[in-house]
């Protein structure tokens, strides 16, 4: 019996992390310095900071962080904004996501994965 629990586990836990779930409560979020963002990235940010105005109609909106790829939250603390994808018709897969005291993440792949934006160097 404690041989097959473990295997269950074992095997939950695989197959968690192959479709990107996990059961860390404030996930790792790795870095991108805002320098190294596509420069598309880089003005939808500025706007984000001038409160506008955005050009797309869903911008601004509550993002739920349904799959906890970011620290968990509040419902309501972040904000969803379309990063313009040159070569879309659409909104494409690239977001910034802004927390409410001024994190910031960017994701290029539709929320499987997010850097959080870093806007100095720290020196």
């Amino acid at each position: 019996m404690q041989i097959c629990l473990r295997f269950l586990i074992v095997a939950w836990l695989a197959i968690g992390s192959a479709f990107g779930f996990s059961l860390d409560r404030n996930p790792t979020v790795e870095p991108i310095f805002l320098a190294n963002l596509p420069p598309e990235a880089r003005q939808t940010l500025a706007l984000i900071k001038a409160g506008g105005p955005f050009p797309y109609e869903r911008d601004g909106i509550v993002f739920g962080n349904f799959e906890k790829r970011l620290p968990l939250q509040p419902r309501g603390y972040y904000r969803e904004y379309t990063v313009k994808t040159p070569w879309r018709r659409d909104r494409g897969p690239r977001r910034i996501i802004a927390g409410q005291r001024d994190d910031y993440y960017y994701t290029d792949d539709h929320y499987r994965t997010f850097r959080r934006i870093l806007e100095h160097d720290g020196r």
